[in-house]
Order: C-alpha cells, then sequence, then structure tokens
C-alpha cells in the first residue's frame, strides 16, 4: 500500500494503483453507473494532454526528462485506449475508472487522466507510483491547463471521430437503399397516404424517397464537424488564459491539430467557448434528425413487411430468428424493432443535452460529463444500429411482387390514373359500382369495357415512366 494526502486527509491506496487520491475520492463520491468513460473521450483526452506537454516543453517550462518521460507514458495509454476502440483489450479502464455520470464539470476525469500519467511516467524514470516530486499529476501534466478548456476540446475531438464514423455508416445505408431503388424500379404497388389506398406507385420509387432522405443526413452529419472544430485549449479555466504564457495560448492548438490530424483551431472568443455548449446541443440536434428519418423508414418497413399472410406483405424482411415461443413459425422484424428503440433513445438524449446545456451558469457549465457521455453515446449506438440495419435488413430485402399487384388490382385508387384518358365522372361512377357490389375496382372497369386488366396497367406504367413487370 501506499499513502497519498490532499486537503481532505489521507488515504491508503493500493501500490500498483496507476490512479492516485483524487480519482479514489470521486470513485467514493458518486454511484457506479456501471458505464465507463467513452474510449474516444480517453484518447482525445490524452492527445490533449500530449499537445499541452509538448507546448510547455517547447516553451522551456517543462524540463526534457519529464517532458520525454510523459510522452512515452501517454504514447503508450493511447495504444491501450484504441485497443478498447477495437475491442482488443480493456485494460485501459483498469486504470481510467471514473464514472461518467460524476460532478464538478470533469474535474473528476482530468485528474484522472492526470493521476495515471503521472504514473505511466514514473515507471518509464523507473521511481516509485506516488513520486509526485519527480512528476507531479498538478504542477507537470496539467500545466497551463484546466478543467474547463481540457474536457470541452476533448469532447469536440471524440465528438469529430465518431462523427466521421457515423457519416459513412449513413452512406452506407444510402448505398443499401439504392441498390433496392434499382432492383424494384419496375415493381408497381398501391400508395399510401394517412395510412389509406392511395394513386400507384412503385416500390422502387419508395426506397428512392427513403434513399433521398438518408444523402440529406449525411450531408447534414458531415457538415456538423465544422461546427466543433473551434476549440478553447488555453482558456483555462474561464476563457482568459489565467495561469497560461501567451506562447503556450499562442501555440498549444497548432501542436494538438497536429498530433490529432485534425483542422481543429483556437476559438476567437475563448471565454465564448468555454461557457457556451450551444454547437454541441446543434451537432446532436442533427444527429437527432437522422434518427427520425431512420425511425420513419424503420416504421414503413415494418408496415410493408406486415402479416405476412394477415397484413401488407408487399416486402419480404430477411428472416433473423425465431419469433415466439407460443407460435411456431412466427418470425418478427427484430432489426427494424432494434433500430427504432435506439432512434428513440436518441431522442431522448436530445432533450437532455438540451437542458444540461441550458443549466449552465456563468462562466462554466458543470453538467458537461453528462451532456458529452451522451453524446458520444448517440453517435455510437445510431452508427451501430445503422450498419446492422443496412447489413442484416436492407440489404436482404425481397418484393413480394404478387401481393404487390394484388393489392393494387384490389384497390380502387388506380381510378386516378385513368381520369385523364375517360374523365373523372366517367371513374366516379365506376368507382361507385364498384363500392356498392363490393367488388375490386378492376373487374368493375372490365365489366364496363372500357379496358382490360392489361391495358389499365399499361396507362399506370406509362404514367409512372417505368416497364411494367
Amino acid at each position: 500500500m501506499r499513502t497519498e494526502k490532499d486537503s481532505f486527509g489521507e488515504v491508503e491506496l493500493q501500490e500498483n494503483a496507476y490512479y492516485g487520491i483524487n480519482t479514489y475520492r470521486s470513485n467514493q463520491n458518486f454511484p457506479d453507473s456501471g458505464e465507463r468513460i467513452n474510449p474516444y473521450l480517453i484518447k482525445a483526452f490524452l492527445q490533449v494532454k500530449l499537445a499541452a506537454a509538448e507546448t510547455n516543453y517547447k516553451s522551456e517550462l517543462l524540463f526534457k526528462e519529464k517532458f520525454d518521460a510523459m510522452e512515452e507514458a501517454i504514447h503508450f495509454l493511447i495504444k491501450e485506449t484504441e485497443d478498447a476502440i477495437e475491442n482488443k483489450s480493456v485494460s485501459i479502464y483498469n486504470n481510467i475508472i471514473s464514472d461518467p455520470y460524476q460532478g464538478g464539470a470533469g474535474t473528476s476525469l482530468n485528474m484522472n487522466i492526470n493521476e495515471v500519467i503521472t504514473s505511466s511516467a514514473l515507471e518509464v524514470l523507473g521511481k516509485s507510483l506516488g513520486d509526485y516530486n519527480s512528476i507531479n499529476p498538478l504542477d507537470d501534466v496539467n500545466m497551463s491547463q484546466s478543467t474547463n478548456d481540457t474536457y470541452p476540446t476533448a469532447l469536440k475531438i471524440a465528438s469529430i471521430y465518431l462523427l466521421r464514423q457515423l457519416a459513412d455508416s449513413f452512406a452506407k445505408l444510402q448505398n443499401a437503399l439504392q441498390v433496392k431503388e434499382e432492383e424494384f424500379r419496375n415493381i408497381l404497388k398501391l400508395g399510401r397516404t394517412q395510412m389509406q389506398d392511395a394513386v400507384p406507385i412503385t416500390l422502387g420509387q419508395e426506397f428512392g424517397a427513403y434513399a433521398q432522405a438518408i444523402a440529406r443526413d449525411r450531408w447534414r452529419i458531415y457538415n456538423a464537424e465544422e461546427r466543433l472544430r473551434s476549440v478553447n485549449l488555453g482558456g483555462t479555466a474561464v476563457g482568459n488564459s489565467i495561469s497560461a504564457t501567451k506562447e503556450y495560448v499562442l501555440n498549444v492548438n497548432s501542436i494538438l491539430k497536429k498530433i490529432t490530424k485534425l483542422p481543429i483551431a483556437k476559438s476567437e472568443d475563448l471565454i465564448d467557448t468555454t461557457q457556451n455548449l450551444d454547437v454541441f446541443v446543434e451537432v446532436h440536434g442533427i444527429v437527432k434528425a437522422g434518427a427520425v428519418s431512420i425511425l420513419k423508414i424503420s416504421n414503413d418497413l415494418r408496415f410493408l413487411s406486415s402479416g405476412p399472410a394477415g397484413g401488407i406483405g408487399e416486402i419480404n424482411i430477411p428472416p433473423k430468428q425465431a419469433g415466439s415461443t407460443i407460435m411456431p413459425g412466427k418470425v418478427n422484424p427484430v432489426i427494424l424493432e432494434n433500430t427504432i428503440q435506439i432512434c428513440e433513445l436518441v431522442k431522448g438524449n436530445d432533450v437532455i443535452i438540451s437542458n444540461l446545456a441550458g443549466n449552465g451558469n456563468l462562466e462554466l457549465n458543470p453538467f458537461i460529463p453528462m451532456l458529452g457521455h451522451l453524446l458520444l453515446k448517440s453517435l455510437e449506438l445510431l452508427r451501430d444500429c445503422i450498419n446492422n440495419l443496412a447489413i442484416n435488413c436492407i440489404e436482404g430485402i425481397t418484393a413480394n411482387v404478387e401481393r404487390c399487384k394484388l393489392n393494387l388490382i384490389n384497390s380502387s385508387a388506380t381510378a386516378a390514373s385513368l381520369i385523364t384518358t375517360f374523365g373523372y365522372e366517367t371513374i366516379q361512377e365506376l368507382v361507385n359500382y364498384a363500392h356498392k357490389n363490393k367488388i375490386p375496382f378492376v373487374k368493375a372497369l372490365m365489366k364496363s369495357k372500357l379496358l382490360d386488366e392489361k391495358e389499365m396497367f399499361n396507362i399506370i406504367s406509362r404514367d409512372l415512366g417505368i416497364k411494367f413487370e
């Protein structure tokens, strides 16, 4: 065991614990949610610390021996975090133990990062853990910084990484929908408005509209990165750069840009960027808009595949697992149901994020830990569910051509396509006749001798610009 002390007293820590007394106290203060700090946030925080250390060294504020040890330690920790991102190892969480839902505007996580870097650097130097005279988590690792500029900066970097992945997932979904648009381009079916029969449409046109909606979301998300490129690193506690040298403030963001390979830059107003979190609300709002599009598409696909015998049944969704413990052979649209639940969660997160951003006070918003955690969670959950939707559902959808034709034949909605040829009143009389005698409109049409079923479909196909299959 080793003993560490602060203004509250002394604490006994495990000899091999990389975290220190500040992290220990935060773990005692906050309930264990069972969730972990997002690994992209950890990686981004480590990159911020590396940029700060390099800038302090180049400004001759940090001795070379300390910087070299800190640099080696941070690179090791970044690699460990990347292993967690790639699901190779979660060993980083033996040391980064802060709970995501923490008070203190993120000070707990900042100190956890500082202490783990310090311990790792002490090992590089061959020193004992806790030997803060050699390297100190506050005086050395946290030099020229505050939680209030490092946390928002790290959150923006992590968000950019995940936004790019989310944009890629939207691209994958858009492509899958466009493939179906082409595959179904000549399949006539019944259109529906307000859940009621409407004029004919092609199944390809429906999927094409889905693809267009996703294309818009993809573009919005791609552009959302711009909102996050302006960071407040160098602003320290409230944005006026107290405790940081002018040289540090001028150079730290350029070095961070080099490390992350992201087009980030120092905010024009560090005080504004420190106290106001509206950009995160804006970005998550764009993510929520994407979730709403996917929600609508998923509900449409459930509706179109319903039945299969007693519902609409115009498309077939790939079967993935048994759907009932009591009804043999029942298969449920489980991928779509999973997608809908994730989209609803993203919508809920948007409300919380908006409320948290609005509840900041004066020079700082203390609620950034939950805001950031939910933002990154939304990005990851939506990314993964969209990839799953594209691969395990959309790509395997097939058309039930006969059901599409049958539903169209049984509806009087086809009448609208014949008005130009035969006049409104003539077609209205046929519709009324079909309703009165409870027969499909197409049968009333054939009884009238105006044209047969094939001719009717040819007229509809001509109007829609397709070749009837």
